[in-house]
C-alpha cells in the first residue's frame, strides 16, 4: 500500500502468451520478511491489531444493547415493495450506526498497527510499544493524531453497506423469481456476494485511510520519494488516481508491473 517494493519485478507470461511483469506476491515478501528481520517480523503491529478488533467487538455490543435487536424489524418474503425497502433502510441505518461507533473508537489502535508496520521501509524503531506509541502521538500530534485517516475510513464503511444491503435487496426483490426452487437458497448468499463485489470498488477508501494514517509521522514510509506530504485525504485521493495507483495493494497474488510500450523485444 505504501509503494515500497524491494524486490525486482519478474517477467512472466499472461493467459494469452504475452510477456508482463509481475511485482513479487504475498508469499515471496513474507519470505524476505523472514530473511530480513526473522519471523516475529511477519508479526509487527499485531498486538495494536487485535486490541482494536477487541474494542471494535465490545462497541458493536455495547451499540446492540443500546438499540436491541428486537426493536428491530427484519425483511420477510411476505413485504410488499415499500415495507421490505423501509425495513432495509432501518436494518441498514443500525448496522452503520455500530460500524461508524467501532470504527471511531477502534481507530487509534489501528493508526499504531500501521504505524508499527510500515517501520520495515525504514528500519525504524519509533514506535515500539502501544503505551509508548500513545505517548508519542499524543506528544507530537495531539489528539488529532490518533484520528488520521479516520474520514475515508468511516465513508468506505458506509457507502459499503449501503451499497451492499441496498443491491442484494433490489437482486432478492427482482432478479430472483419466488417459483424458482432453490431461491431462498440463492437469496441467502446474495449479500456475501454483494459484499465481495463492493468491498473491491471501495477499497480505495480503505487504502487512503491507511496512506493517511502513516503519512507524514515522522518515518520514511509516510515521507518523500515514497509519498508527497498531503494536506488532507482528498489530496491524497487525487494525487493515487493521477498515478493511477487507487487499487494499489489491493492484489496479494497476481500483481501486475506497469510496463513501458518496447521493454521487451517481440517474438
Amino acid at each position: 500500500q505504501v509503494g515500497h517494493e524491494p524486490l525486482p519485478p519478474v517477467v512472466g507470461r499472461n493467459v494469452l502468451g504475452r510477456k508482463v511483469l509481475y511485482l513479487p506476491g504475498f508469499f515471496t515478501y513474507a519470505r524476505h520478511i523472514v530473511e530480513v528481520d526473522g519471523k516475529r517480523g511477519l508479526f509487527r503491529g499485531l498486538t495494536p491489531r487485535l486490541i482494536s478488533s477487541t474494542l471494535s467487538t465490545i462497541t458493536r455490543g455495547s451499540v446492540k444493547k443500546a438499540f436491541p435487536l428486537e426493536d428491530m424489524e427484519h425483511v420477510s418474503n411476505k413485504d410488499d415493495v415499500k415495507t421490505s425497502l423501509r425495513k432495509v433502510v432501518k436494518e441498514t441505518s443500525h448496522e452503520m450506526l455500530m460500524q461508524c461507533m467501532s470504527r471511531v473508537v477502534s481507530h487509534p489502535l489501528h493508526v499504531i498497527s500501521m504505524r508499527c508496520m510500515v517501520q520495515f521501509v525504514g528500519r525504524e524503531v519509533k514506535y515500539s510499544g502501544v503505551f509508548s506509541a500513545i505517548g508519542r502521538i499524543f506528544k507530537e500530534e495531539g489528539i488529532l493524531g490518533f484520528f488520521v485517516g479516520l474520514v475515508p475510513h468511516v465513508l468506505g464503511d458506509v457507502i459499503f453497506l449501503w451499497c451492499c444491503n441496498l443491491l442484494a435487496h433490489f437482486i432478492n426483490t427482482y432478479a430472483v423469481d419466488d417459483n424458482f426452487s432453490q431461491a431462498s437458497v440463492i437469496r441467502s448468499y446474495t449479500k456475501f456476494v454483494m459484499g465481495i463485489a463492493v468491498s473491491m470498488l471501495t477499497y480505495p477508501f480503505l487504502l487512503v485511510g491507511d496512506l493517511m494514517a502513516v503519512n507524514n509521522c515522522g518515518l520514511r514510509a509516510g515521507l518523500p520519494p515514497y509519498a508527497p506530504v498531503f494536506t488532507s485525504w482528498i489530496h491524497c485521493w487525487r494525487y493515487l488516481s493521477a498515478q493511477g495507483q487507487l487499487f494499489r495493494g489491493s492484489s496479494l497474488l497476481f500483481r501486475r508491473a506497469p510496463m513501458p510500450a518496447g521493454c521487451f523485444p517481440t517474438d
